[in-house]
């Protein structure tokens, strides 16, 4: 199929590059303003506990889930309650609470509560809700900035700085934004520059550029469209980025290398491409099918922030191989000995030009499997020591100090944690029904049962007050006092209660995680009641369930899909086994480092972060799945040039180590690019995207040097022949529908790159190894 393909790319070269063209211009057009629509958050279940309790919230209670924050001060050290700017604050008020699309407008100088303003009297607050989505809160938003930040026309008298999760998610998705546009600038110089390199010379290392554009175009285009049915995570584009670069120069690398081979063989233009897709073509394929598998293992998870880099995963993957499969033929069969126009001439390239290509990573692998028990266990026990941080690992939900400290909307909750008493945050929110049929009956919930339920959850350890439309209960015992809550606390037949913690430690402490579960087994016992627990802390213990629950149907759809198309690649039972397992050896340093750096805060300064003492709740899982697609990308590259060899009868030590020769500098290439990709999106001043972006490069970096170069070859040399071994029914079956390359026949070329060994020396005797060549230092020169 894909030599057929080949051969009608060369036939009409001209007619691909204008189907290529079109597709661009079209995803040029659709894909625009895709950031504007895409969202921040998704890290909840929509099917929780939780999430109901905060739909009953929005509809009945939009005053008790505000989501604007103003942060009013007086101008020179004033106080609040001076009354000059009390009467300045009040009006704020009043004129927030008739702008359109805002309710539950509740300001200190309307309530008194102490609660909304700062102990030093500087400060005082008024919260709000903005109706409707998250883009309609942002258009709103963005409409209302303008004329309350500061001092607001007539208010002159007062600071005004806006915070609250509206500002907090539209500072997030313009940071993200602003930082995507430097990241790309940063990364592509830098990625021309090491192709260059690689290719030494400017005409073959624009290829991969041009697929890599064809696949973030067509990502953006496909994200665009996806938004019109699901919601899509901002934080998504980033991964477009990375895995459309990384991968599209991944697959060029193989492509465009192998068209070298094939020339060098002896081979014409047209055929050389159509023998090339033949050949690099199925690992292309094959590797797009296993990345693309590895991700969409995040479809499994309910939270749509995993799912959308599923969808930006899966997008870029197919495009990416697919461009690759169209473009990059079309371009070889019109450029032809032209691609090595433009040479770059190295430093002591003569001296290296009789050299054997690959000959340092020959060199290597021939060490390691020497010493195969060796490299083994030393190389496991090193990367499982790495890990051993991840055992402490604690989960929380990101929060406001993922943007730059100077952001106004973190200095703003700054301010809040800081000078604010608990109970202006942290509140556990708690819905009840009345005993009228249905969810939102008529009628108020039953005073006697409420009042018993409030001073069952004021007894719990851990709370500090109850407030109930009863009154407000401490220690067991209503207050007596139940003041103007009654009109605010009851609507719809639903009754709300706020259940304030005594715990510090930030809304979603392990104490306060630990005090849901608590009030939802006191609520038990009250069915007539029906309550339903939300709030943050509630929010983030469904999270964590939603995807602990999970875990297990997502990892067994990645390994089984990774065994089958390993065995499909292959033909043995032993080695999907071994990349499976390998695979995720090589991520567990990647897990250590990023609790030891994000958790901890070591190097905080230096990467210009502030550690929150946890990890956001849904990293580990996309790291994860991104991090092992990659792995198996390289090891898609490895696994079917050493197929290659030992298709060809060599033993499989000799199979091992001519696949590395071939190889190891391509991947390792492959992987730098890559990381200076990822290294380029982990400059983020958003601490999740920094996570992201630095500690996947990592397992790159570790999975194609230390794993795939050292500890792939030392543990398959410890299996020798059994580890292509398969009973006869499989071997047939693979042979019939397996993905893998076929071995071309030798041809005339002289010093093709498809030679086994450098031939006969002085004494007749053959030398797979004449000379060390350079090493892996230079690997990626040599690729």
């Amino acid at each position: 199929m894909l030599k057929r393909l080949g051969r009608a790319v060369t036939a009409r070269p001209w007619s691909a590059l204008l189907f290529v063209v079109i597709f661009l211009v079209n995803a040029l057009v659709v894909g625009t303003g895709v950031t504007d629509r895409l969202h921040n958050g998704g890290t909840s279940d929509p099917g929780s506990e939780s999430a109901r309790a905060a739909v009953l919230l929005e509809q009945s209670f939009p005053a008790s889930s505000p989501n604007l924050v103003l942060e009013v001060s007086a101008k020179a050290g004033g106080s609040v309650d001076a009354p000059e700017a009390a009467r300045a604050g009040a009006r704020l008020g009043e004129r927030l609470a008739f702008e359109p699309d805002v309710v539950g407008v509740t300001s200190y100088w309307q309530t008194g509560v102490e609660g909304l303003r700062s102990a030093d009297r500087g400060t005082a607050l008024i919260v709000a809700r903005i109706e409707g989505d998250e883009n309609h809160a942002k258009d709103v938003f963005d409409r209302l900035a303008p004329r309350y930040r500061g001092s607001p026309a007539g208010l002159e008298q007062l600071d005004v700085r806006l915070g609250g999760t509206v500002a907090v998610r539209e500072e997030m998705q313009s940071t993200i934004a602003d930082d995507l546009v430097r990241a790309e600038l940063i990364a592509l110089p830098i990625t021309l520059l090491i192709l260059v390199l690689v290719f030494r010379g400017l005409i073959a290392a624009l290829l991969p550029l041009a697929v890599g554009i064809c696949a973030i175009l067509g990502t953006n285009a496909a994200l665009r469209v996806i938004t019109g049915f699901t919601e899509v995570s901002v934080f998504a584009q980033n991964l477009t980025t990375a895995l459309g670069l990384g991968l599209a120069i991944d697959y060029a690398l193989l492509i465009v290398r192998r068209f070298r081979e094939e020339r060098e063989r002896g081979l014409e233009v047209r055929e050389a491409v159509a023998t090339t897709l033949d050949t690099a073509g199925r690992a292309v394929l094959f590797s797009a099918l296993t990345v693309a598998v590895s991700l969409s293992a995040m479809l499994v998870f309910p939270l749509y922030f995993l799912r959308s880099f599923a969808y930006a995963g899966i997008s870029v993957v197919l495009i990416a191989a697919a461009a690759a499969l169209v473009l990059l033929p079309a371009l070889l069969t019109l450029l032809g000995g032209r691609i090595d126009a433009l040479k770059i001439r190295l430093p002591g390239g003569a001296a290296r030009s009789g050299r054997e290509p690959g000959a340092g990573w020959h060199r290597t692998a021939t060490l390691v499997m020497r010493r195969a028990p060796l490299f083994a266990l030393g190389i496991t026990a090193l990367l499982l020591v790495a890990g051993l941080p991840f055992l402490r690992v604690q989960f929380a939900a990101a929060d406001d100090r993922q943007l730059p400290t100077g952001s106004e909307a973190r200095v703003v909750q700054q301010t809040i944690r800081e000078g604010f008493t608990a109970s202006a945050t942290g509140v556990i929110d708690v819905v009840v029904h009345s005993g009228a049929t249905g969810s939102t009956g008529a009628g108020s919930p039953d005073r006697e049962e409420l009042g018993r339920f409030a001073a069952k959850l004021s007894a719990l350890p851990g709370v500090t007050e109850v407030s109930t439309p009863l009154g407000d209960y401490r220690s067991g015992a209503p207050s007596g006092e139940s003041g103007p809550a009654d009109s605010v606390r009851t609507a719809d037949g639903l009754g709300h209660l706020s259940v304030v913690p005594a715990a510090g430690g930030g809304d979603v402490s392990q104490a306060n995680q630990d005090l849901v579960g608590e009030i939802r087994r006191a609520g038990a016992d009250f069915p007539a009641l029906r309550p339903v627990v939300g709030g943050q802390a509630a929010t983030l213990v469904d999270s964590k369930h939603a995807i602990a629950v999970r875990l297990l149907p997502a990892g067994a759809l990645i390994v089984g899909a990774t065994l089958l198309l390993v065995f499909l690649l292959t033909g043995s039972l032993l080695i999907p086994l071994q990349a499976v397992l390998l695979n995720a050896l090589s991520l567990t340093a990647m897990f250590g480092v990023v609790v030891w750096v994000f958790q901890d805060g070591h190097l905080s300064g230096l990467l210009g972060f502030t550690p929150t003492g946890a990890v956001e709740t849904t990293l580990p899982v996309l790291m994860f799945c991104v991090a092992f697609g990659l792995s198996m990308d390289y090891g898609v590259f490895l696994l079917s040039r050493v197929k290659e060899e030992y298709g060809r009868g060599h033993d499989p030590r000799k199979a091992v180590a001519d696949g590395i020769r071939h190889t190891g500098g391509l991947i390792t290439a492959a992987a730098l690019i890559l990381s200076v990709v990822l290294v380029a999106i982990g400059t983020s001043r958003i601490t999740n995207t920094k996570m992201l972006g630095l500690g996947v490069a990592l397992a790159v970096l570790v999975d194609a040097t230390v794993v795939r170069c050292l500890l792939v070859p030392a543990v398959m040399a410890l299996g020798g022949h059994a580890t292509w071994w398969a009973p006869a029914p499989l071997k047939r079956f693979q042979e019939r529908f397996g993905l893998r390359e076929e071995s071309p026949a030798p041809a005339g070329g002289a010093g093709g790159a498809d030679r086994t060994d450098s031939g006969p020396g002085p004494d007749g005797r053959h030398d797979p190894d004449p000379d060390p060549g350079p090493g892996p230092v230079l690997a990626a020169k040599e690729s």
